[in-house]
């Protein structure tokens, strides 16, 4: 009986007639997610027997106990973590909270969870604001493939497909505004890469060589002509 309640609840929740709650994005939250994902996530095992009544809180424990990301596979089978990205956008937690899960550092597929999202939910500049500071994780995340398979991804590299990418994990994202507008704008500040200073290393060694073939050999960074 609870579990057709909260299946019951979830459908509700999707009917568009008169619908009077919440929106993100002027939409119902909810409709972030496509129709026949919605309609995969509700009729899931994981949906009716793991979700039902959960909080802010038990969904926390949900998710750290996680052990990989991805959206569909095989059947079209929604993965677990697809299924509490949905409870997420039916409870709607408060913002401090979302941040809470995105920053604690112990349950990486937390703040995995907690950073699609927030792509999919927060404004743009605040993506972008909450977002970049983790193209500096470097944590392994467990991918399950839409062939039903596995393949290893990185905390960065998924993150940098919610900033660039318009689908991840079987979901479609709402399209982001160019980076360098929002700078233009005074709504962000220039970004600087955490790989800035290893580059500029690199492109020294580049200058040197470049110099070495035109001139000579290079000794202790100086060039010196060689003689014949």
């Amino acid at each position: 009986m609870a579990g057709k309640a909260h299946h019951t609840d979830a459908t509700r929740m999707l009917d568009t007639r008169g619908y009077a709650g919440p929106t993100i994005h002027n939409t119902n939250p909810l409709h972030l997610l496509e129709t026949p994902v919605r309609d995969r996530i509700t009729e899931s095992y994981y949906w009716k027997e793991q979700c039902f009544a959960l909080n802010a809180a038990t969904l926390c424990d949900k998710a750290s106990a996680l052990t990989y990301i991805g959206g569909t596979y095989g059947q079209q089978k929604p993965t677990p973590f697809l299924c509490l990205l949905f409870k997420l956008l039916q409870l709607l937690p408060e913002k401090e909270i979302v941040l809470l899960y995105l920053r604690q550092r112990e349950f990486k597929y937390l703040t995995a969870l907690a950073a699609f999202y927030v792509r999919l939910t927060f404004d743009a500049t605040e993506v972008f604001k909450v977002l970049e500071p983790l193209l500096g994780d470097w944590r392994k995340l467990r991918r399950r493939t839409r062939e039903g398979g596995w393949r290893v991804d990185y905390m960065d590299q998924f993150v940098d497909d919610l900033l660039v990418k318009d689908r991840v994990c079987a979901t479609s994202l709402r399209k982001l505004p160019n980076r360098m507008i929002l700078e233009d704008l005074g709504q962000l500040e220039v970004r600087v890469s955490p790989l800035g200073e290893e580059i500029d290393d690199i492109d020294r060694d580049e200058n040197e060589v470049e110099e070495a073939d035109g001139n000579g050999t290079v000794v202790n960074g100086e060039s010196s002509e060689l003689s014949n």
